[in-house]
């Protein structure tokens, strides 16, 4: 089963708890890259919630959907910088990237091999990578109310053990939604204050989601020996993208 587009648009940017968790994320995403700062910044599967705090700093931002998934416009208020791409074929340029974010996505991936080595193609000589896949240990992946409560659910060894299989060496590792998957407002106004809380005495084993930084090995050719040859050149969408049923997709702040 993989993920939906309409479903994923509607959680982060049409509910309350999606909004939560979409700060949560990228809370924790800029305590690992605080500066992306005249950078290639790019997202893979749905990765838009989390791509808005690197984009006034970046040199440019690209949000690239796979096709299992399907597509949405992004962002709202701005020029679309959204592809639908294959897993293991994105029109991107080798070494492109310097700093690439997977989200929504290994989770439900049938081809991990073709999409590590694509994430190791693209990434330039000193480029970056965060997985973000949801906690095997962690209550968000108990149920399936929400997006992290479809597909795998991952270790933070299992994921460090797929990096190191393509050639990406784990750097560091962070988590996020401490808090429980709840829409009860005092949940909800309470969240900021629970994440601190699961910050600061670490409680990792209860987060919502896992992540892992990694870097690109540039000595060793990728498995399996993916094409170096560089690519077509990056062409986001032109034309029009239909817009996801029930959602709103215009200039509000986060989208």
């Amino acid at each position: 089963m993989h993920h939906d587009v309409t479903s994923l648009w509607n959680f982060y940017y049409a509910s309350a708890l999606g909004r939560v968790a979409q700060r949560a994320v990228q809370h924790s995403l800029l305590t690992l890259w605080p500066n992306a700062r005249g950078m290639t910044v790019a997202g893979y599967g749905f990765a838009a919630p989390f791509l808005r705090p690197f984009q006034e700093g970046a040199a440019r931002t690209l949000c690239l959907m796979p096709a299992q998934q399907g597509v949405a416009r992004w962002p709202g208020d701005a020029a679309n910088v959204s592809a639908l791409v294959s897993e293991g074929a994105w029109p991107i340029p080798t070494g492109f990237i310097d700093r690439l974010i997977i989200a929504h996505a290994i989770e439900t991936e049938t081809h991990i091999d073709a999409l590590f080595d694509e994430v190791w193609r693209v990434l330039s000589p000193e480029g970056r990578v965060i997985v973000i896949a949801p906690n095997r240990s962690g209550i968000w992946a108990r149920g399936d109310s929400t997006p992290f409560g479809i597909g795998r659910t991952f270790s933070y060894g299992q994921l460090e053990a797929i990096l190191q299989n393509h050639k990406l060496a784990p750097m560091s590792r962070a988590a996020a939604l401490y808090m429980p998957p709840s829409e009860r407002r005092f949940m909800l106004r309470s969240s900021g204050a629970v994440e601190r809380f699961g910050r600061r005495i670490d409680a990792r084993r209860l987060a919502g989601v896992l992540m892992v930084e990694a870097s690109k090995q540039v000595f060793a050719m990728p498995k399996n020996g993916a094409k170096e040859a560089a690519r077509s050149r990056f062409s986001p969408i032109r034309a029009p993208v239909q817009q996801p049923v029930g959602a709103s997709i215009g200039t509000r702040r986060g989208e």
